[in-house]
């Protein structure tokens, strides 16, 4: 009986976490929900003094309201890392906290490519859209992002793994989502773009760590080549 019970454990704890090579795949939220997410866990567990995120998009949400695009919260701040959009203004950035605009009219509503970045020592944050740089700006120089994150697509977090509100959740398809900690390059930025790969060292598409929660949030096929 002991027996089986230790197996029954350690088969339920493999599951927790799905590790799956999703390079052709996308999470689809096709309702807006205050329950449904996905949570992914960071090969890394180091702290950052920089990053560079990327991931794909395909919304038709943008001219509605506001959503979460990258949620990564820590014991520290619920907004350790976050980019979301707002509405009639364009994408945000935040780092532990702070947050700063990059002035966009809108997503369109086609498959589109975001990478930020953003180092410590300089607190420069760059922000990439299909390839295309939007102009330099600072943020939270000197910070460092901590370590034990709970990271979650489909949803922003207002406090660690919660606080999510229906209004800025997601709705529409998220891939190609990698990390790293280090600030890529402009040319390592459009390699990733034209669907090239980097070794990603926090997040990797390719062997990704994940637990889809909730009624409202599918794995398909992506829609982009």
């Amino acid at each position: 009986m002991a027996k089986l019970l230790w197996c029954f454990l350690i088969m339920i704890s493999s599951q927790a976490f799905g590790h799956e090579d999703m390079s052709t795949k996308v999470f689809v939220f096709p309702e807006e929900s205050a329950t449904s997410y996905v949570s992914l866990e960071a090969e890394s567990k180091k702290p950052l003094n920089a990053f560079t995120v990327c991931l794909r998009i395909f919304t038709a949400l943008s001219i509605s309201r506001g959503f979460s695009i990258f949620s990564y919260a820590t014991q520290k701040s619920s907004n350790d890392i976050l980019i979301f959009w707002n509405k009639d203004e364009g994408y945000s950035v935040g780092v532990g906290g702070p947050e700063i605009l990059f002035n966009v009219l809108e997503v369109p509503e086609v498959p589109t490519h975001i990478c930020t970045s953003w180092e410590s020592a300089t607190g420069i944050v760059e922000f990439w859209v299909d390839g295309k740089p939007k102009a330099r700006k600072s943020l939270h120089k000197g910070y460092t992002v901590e370590t034990d994150a709970s990271i979650i697509l489909g949803q922003e977090q207002d406090s660690y793994g919660g606080g999510f509100d229906a209004q800025q959740s997601f709705v529409g398809d998220i891939g190609e989502v990698n990390m790293w900690d280090f600030v890529l390059s402009p040319e390592q930025i459009n390699t990733v773009y034209l669907g090239g790969t980097l070794s990603p060292s926090v997040l990797n598409w390719q062997a990704l760590k994940y637990e889809a929660q909730g009624d409202d949030v599918f794995i398909k096929s992506q829609l982009w080549s």
